[in-house]
């Protein structure tokens, strides 16, 4: 393959952390291939500098990368080109000796380049598949330096990601469902087109999309659909009022039921309502599931609600949850709106990790129509995302106060994102946290530890004084890694008692905390913030899946933080660092 480098060309087709992933994967690769050590330390130290966030590569000429400290004319070629074509003629060359499959063993946690190196050189193992056999025949175990700790924590990654395959996050396959249920409409005899199940509940992770479609010809519509583009049926599991498959890009599972126009709405909340919702009993002690089939036809949704002497249950509560006390209390209407928030906190900028500048963040923020913007950086710990060393902190600070005197009446509040150590220190003396004006206390390192060493770390850390709210508590990515195990009524109750809030992380990879967990959290009477961590503009677009999150929980606005005014969070994070002096 071969590259034409323009020197003063700027094309920007990945963006800095897309590029600087194809460089960590250059980097694992010449570990496993052996490759000169010399090499690989001057393409490391790169990467380190890259990471800390004192340089930007992204759109940047051959000339300008070669200009930045500890970047050669080799490597800089290398970042160049991947930066408009998506690779390098080294990458390549570094994929083409490698099978696929060693790609993917790469990715499991606690599996380095070398080790995999040992388990491909002395078992031949080159997939996934081949890792989990030798692991369950105890071979990997009496292999030098891996143990049977090692395999049994390869064992629990590779079921994890197992029970994970062929699943999306609801984020990520929003505007695919969108755009097929336009063409399940243009369907001949199809008249309506609505998900059912999970998706219609906004579950965080979803296997299969369901659909429930209204047609007086099924025959004919069943044919159009199998002459739409895009689909694979399963002819084995469908049936002639029930079509199965995929959609093929994304390559997600699909379930079309059909119904007639009488039948649509039991139908509809038949097929929505998960089992404890459907079985929870209402009218003459029948449960809802036997209204539906013994009762109608009814017009709508709503109609159904009134007819049960409640008001209208949205499909994301309609877990058996807390969704009939809240009806029965007329609290429904309570419940959080996007619309209710007035500030965004926890975000990140050029300063540590994030991919726009502070004003960037701070102008979209107000474009937005919001009041206020929480800036919280990675603290001095998090070295790898360009963790904020004192004396950044303080500049920050500087840039704060006159943007802040720029923008008024829009106020940005002086944050930090702090690690919390493993044993449950804060990473800055107290007389630097004294000077935020809120403190997000989150872990991010040492995620191995046991249920009653991660709950105690997290109960000291909620004991500080300057601790001002708990981040993504579990720490998980959905999909991709567990969360740490907790005591979450212990760490809900110790937010409780020492008047700490505790996020809702809004990122669709986190969403933590979990839904099912909101609902004790209000009952102690604990505040929940919902919070996109945002890394660039675009993250604050993620808001909406906080709400989704923190609704489904039976969150209301009330309790909810940053629907707070700005008035109101001004004079809390004030009134709450007097008392942190006091302590």
């Amino acid at each position: 393959m071969t590259f034409v480098l323009i020197s003063n060309q700027r094309l920007n087709i990945l963006d800095q952390k897309s590029i600087l992933r194809q460089l960590k994967l250059i980097i694992k690769l010449m570990e496993l291939h052996d490759e000169n050590s010399f090499k690989i330390r001057s393409y490391q130290s790169t990467v380190n500098t890259i990471d800390r966030g004192d340089v930007l590569i992204e759109g940047k000429s051959m000339e300008e990368l070669q200009a930045i400290n500890g970047i050669g004319k080799s490597i800089a070629e290398v970042i160049f080109a991947i930066g408009q074509t998506g690779t390098h003629a080294y990458l390549e060359e570094l994929l083409e000796k490698t099978p696929t499959g060693i790609l993917e063993i790469l990715e499991i946690k606690g599996l380095g380049p070398k080790k995999v190196k040992v388990l491909w050189e002395e078992l031949n193992i080159t997939s996934t598949h081949e890792l989990l056999e030798a692991c369950q025949a105890g071979q990997v175990a009496k292999i030098k330096g891996f143990g049977e700790k090692t395999q049994e924590s390869i064992i629990q990654a590779l079921e994890f990601r197992a029970s994970n395959m062929g699943k999306w996050l609801y984020a990520d396959i929003e505007e695919a469902v969108d755009s097929f249920a336009k063409q399940l409409l243009s369907l001949n005899g199809v008249e309506k087109a609505e998900p059912v199940g999970d998706y219609a509940r906004k579950m965080e992770v979803i296997s299969t999309v369901e659909w429930l479609l209204e047609s007086d010809d099924c025959k004919a519509s069943l044919k159009a659909l199998n002459e739409l583009q895009g689909l694979e049926k399963d002819e084995v599991k469908s049936s002639p009022f029930k079509w199965r498959g995929k959609l093929l890009d994304p390559e997600v599972q699909m379930l079309i039921h059909f119904t007639t126009s009488e039948k649509f709405v039991q139908e509809k909340v038949l097929r929505t309502g998960n089992k404890a919702h459907l079985l929870y009993p209402l009218k003459e002690n029948k449960t809802l599931a036997e209204v539906l089939r013994s009762e109608g036809p009814f017009e709508s949704e709503v109609a159904l609600y009134e007819h049960l002497d409640l008001p209208f249950i949205p499909e994301e509560l309609r877990e058996g949850f807390v969704e009939f006390d809240l009806a029965k209390e007329n609290k429904v209407e309570k419940l959080l709106k996007e619309e209710d928030l007035k500030g965004i906190l926890h975000n990140h900028s050029t300063y540590s990790d994030g991919k726009h500048s502070l004003r960037q963040m701070a102008e979209a923020c107000k474009d937005l129509g919001y009041e206020y913007l929480g800036i919280s950086d990675h603290s001095r710990t998090a070295s790898y995302a360009g963790g904020l060393e004192i004396e950044k902190v303080q500049k920050q600070w500087e840039e704060i106060d006159a943007l802040n005197k720029e923008l008024v009446p829009f106020k940005i509040f002086k944050g930090i994102e702090s690690d919390i150590l493993t044993d449950g220190n804060l990473d800055y003396p107290d007389d630097i946290l004294a000077g935020f004006d809120f403190v997000v206390a989150s872990v991010h390192s040492s995620l191995g530890m046991d249920r009653k060493r991660a709950t105690a770390r997290l109960l000291k850390a909620i004991e500080n004084p300057y601790t001002t709210m708990l981040g993504h508590p579990t720490g998980r990515l959905l999909l991709r890694r567990e969360g740490y195990p907790l005591d979450h009524k212990a760490i809900i109750e110790s937010c409780a008692k020492h008047g700490v809030i505790i996020e809702i992380n809004a990122n669709p990879w986190r969403l933590d905390l979990d839904w099912r967990w909101v609902n004790y959290a209000m009952e102690k009477g604990v505040m929940l913030s919902i919070n996109p961590d945002a890394h660039e503009v675009a993250g604050y677009a993620d808001m909406r899946y906080g709400v989704i999150v923190g609704r489904k929980g039976g969150l209301t606005s009330e309790m909810t933080f940053n629907a707070k005014t700005i008035e109101e969070v001004e004079k809390y994070f004030v009134d709450r660092k007097e008392k942190s002096k006091k302590k």
